[in-house]
């Protein structure tokens, strides 16, 4: 039966506790997003890639994605990527006090945590714990907390225009991917709705240019002049002499088409003398 000699059971051998859920490890997780590829979960190496809803990427593995999607066994995360136009390359800033991937020696301590690249504004650096955005046009990074503090419509490290459209959070939360998508889908909308409008401007613009040239019937139209008040047609000009009713027989004689000068005897060409022929 148990509980023989004087054996007193805990509570926690009683009472069945339900056991709490196990939690990711932040520190892990914020590594595998910061220091990793999104694609093949290796290490990420100069030039790094974005994509429109923030992901990071080797620009190597990228190209063996598009190159063939069907050995990536997450493919179907990055249906988005259609080509090389849809990524950009990050214009990243060093981290002076980043001590690089060397092994541990074990004569000093070395902070696994510190990131490789820091804000170029304000100095803190990116390694999760603070959110890094990205401006699409010109691929520059620099943290929220520099966009907050110094608001401006020119990039804080190139100098160069942009919109709040522009703005990409880097690898941010599953609210800000998805208000990422849709910012995403209007922008390659309206470069389709761009694309079209361009190529009805150029057709327009060959449709004047065929114009010029008048066709009727499929033959081209031709010129005609006054001659005493009459229209002229320049066709008219290549009937013979022979055939104008309004000429006379002796008028149609002169001339080397008539029948008469036609049946005419000539000279041999042996014997033929300009002079008397």
């Amino acid at each position: 039966m148990g509980c023989d000699g004087g054996t007193i059971p805990r509570r926690d051998e009683l009472v069945r506790v339900k056991k709490k859920p196990e939690q990711r490890d932040k520190d892990a997780d914020l590594a595998a997003k910061w220091q990793h590829c999104a694609i093949t979960q290796e290490k990420l190496q100069s030039p790094i890639m974005a994509c429109e809803l923030g992901n990071l990427y080797n620009k190597e593995s990228v190209l063996e994605f598009l190159l063939d999607k069907s050995k990536f066994e997450g493919a179907a995360r990055f249906q988005h990527l259609r080509g090389l136009k849809d990524v950009k390359e990050l214009k990243l800033t060093e981290n002076p006090a980043f001590g690089g991937d060397e092994a541990d020696k074990g004569d000093a301590y070395n902070d696994r945590q510190t990131g490789r690249y820091i804000c170029p504004v304000v100095g803190i650096e990116m390694s999760g714990r603070y959110k890094f955005c990205m401006l699409w046009g010109c691929g520059c990074v620099v943290s929220d907390r520099a966009m907050k503090e110094v608001k401006s419509e020119i990039c804080h490290k190139c100098g160069k225009t942009f919109q709040p459209s522009d703005t990409i959070v880097l690898n941010g939360t599953e609210e800000e991917v998805e208000q990422l998508r849709t910012t995403m889908e209007q922008r390659r909308l309206q470069a389709k709705l761009d694309r079209k409008a361009k190529k009805h401007k150029s057709e327009a613009a060959e449709g004047s240019a065929d114009k010029k040239s008048k066709l009727t019937n499929g033959i081209v139209e031709k010129k005609s002049k006054l001659t005493n008040g009459k229209v002229e047609d320049k066709s008219s000009k290549a009937k013979s002499i022979q055939h104008d009713p309004s000429a006379s027989k002796v008028y149609k004689s002169l001339f080397t088409t008539s029948d008469k000068a036609k049946s005419q005897q000539k000279a041999h060409w042996v014997t033929y003398n300009p002079q008397y022929n």
